[in-house]
C-alpha cells in the first residue's frame, strides 16, 4: 500500500497553450508553484504571465505560437528540446468561442472555430509526441467541453468540442506505446472571460446546474493537475467531467424548480 503522505510528482517541464489569461493562466501559475518549469504558450505573446510566475519563485519560458500554424508547433517544439531537453506534458487549452445558431453560423466562422479548436490540438500532439515519448513518456490534457457531450446550440463550438473527445481517445491508443497519457476535460460554466457579455445566457444555465454556480477555474485546474501528475498514471483516453451536475441531472435539476416540487 502506497503512504498516503507521498508527494505528488509533476513532469519537470509543461507546454500550456491560452497560457496569457483565463484557464490557461491558471494552470499555469499552479503547475509554477509546484515546481514546472512551465512553457506558455499563447497567440498574443505570453511575457505577461511568465513573468508573474518567475516572480512567484516558478520558472517559465514565454513563447508566441498561433496553434493552427503546424510550423509554429515545428518551431516551438524544437526550441523547447534545445532549451530544455525534455517535455513530459501538454495542456491543449487555446480555443475560442462563437455563440451562433446553426444558420447564422457563416463559413467563416465555421472554419476559423474549427481550426482553432480541434486542428490545434491535432498539430499540437504530433508535434509534442516525438519529443514526449524520447523523455519517458508523460501526459496529454486536451480541454474540452460538457459542448462535446451533448447537443449544444452553436455547431462549429459543438462540433470542435466533440471532435477534439475522438481526437483525444484516437492519440490515446496511438501513444499508448510511448507511455504517453491523452485525456480530455470537460467544463461546464467557467468563470472567465468566455462568457463575457452574456450574462442572460449565464444566468439562465446557472437555473441547470445542480450545484447552482459557475465553476471557478481553480477548480477546473484540480483536473489538469490530477492528470498531469503521477496520481493517474492507468487513466488514459478518459473524459472528465468538471460541471457541477449539469450533465448528468441537469434537465431534471431544471424541470423540478419550474415545478416548484409539484410531482403530482
Amino acid at each position: 500500500m502506497s503512504d498516503a503522505t507521498e508527494a505528488v510528482r509533476y513532469p519537470d517541464v509543461v507546454l500550456v497553450t491560452g497560457a496569457a489569461n483565463g484557464m490557461g493562466a491558471q494552470h499555469a501559475r499552479a503547475l509554477g508553484e509546484r515546481g514546472v518549469h512551465v512553457c506558455v504558450a499563447d497567440f498574443a505573446g505570453a511575457d505577461e504571465i511568465a513573468d508573474e510566475i518567475r516572480a512567484s519563485g516558478g520558472a517559465a519560458t514565454p513563447y508566441t505560437m498561433d496553434v493552427v500554424e503546424p510550423a509554429q508547433w515545428t518551431r516551438v517544439l524544437d526550441r523547447i528540446r534545445a532549451e530544455h531537453g525534455s517535455l513530459g506534458g501538454l495542456v491543449n487549452n487555446a480555443g475560442i468561442s462563437r455563440r451562433l445558431e446553426f444558420q447564422d453560423t457563416t463559413a467563416e466562422v465555421w472554419d476559423r472555430v474549427l481550426a482553432v479548436n480541434l486542428s490545434g490540438p491535432f498539430h499540437g500532439m504530433r508535434a509534442a509526441a516525438p519529443l514526449m515519448r524520447d523523455s519517458g513518456g508523460g501526459s496529454i490534457v486536451n480541454i474540452s467541453s460538457i459542448s462535446g457531450q451533448i447537443g449544444y446550440f452553436s455547431p462549429a463550438y459543438s462540433a470542435s468540442k466533440w471532435g477534439l473527445t475522438g481526437l483525444s481517445k484516437s492519440a490515446a491508443g496511438n501513444f499508448a506505446k510511448w507511455r504517453i497519457r491523452v485525456n480530455s476535460v470537460h467544463p461546464g460554466l467557467v468563470d472567465t472571460g468566455l462568457l463575457a457579455g452574456a450574462d442572460a445566457f449565464v444566468k439562465s444555465a446557472v437555473d441547470s446546474v445542480p450545484a447552482g454556480r459557475m465553476a471557478d477555474p481553480k477548480e477546473i485546474t484540480e483536473a489538469v493537475l490530477f492528470l498531469l501528475s503521477d496520481r493517474s498514471t492507468y487513466l488514459t483516453g478518459s473524459e472528465v467531467t468538471v460541471d457541477g451536475g449539469l450533465v448528468s441531472n441537469g434537465l431534471y435539476h431544471r424541470i423540478l424548480a419550474e415545478a416548484g416540487g409539484d410531482l403530482g
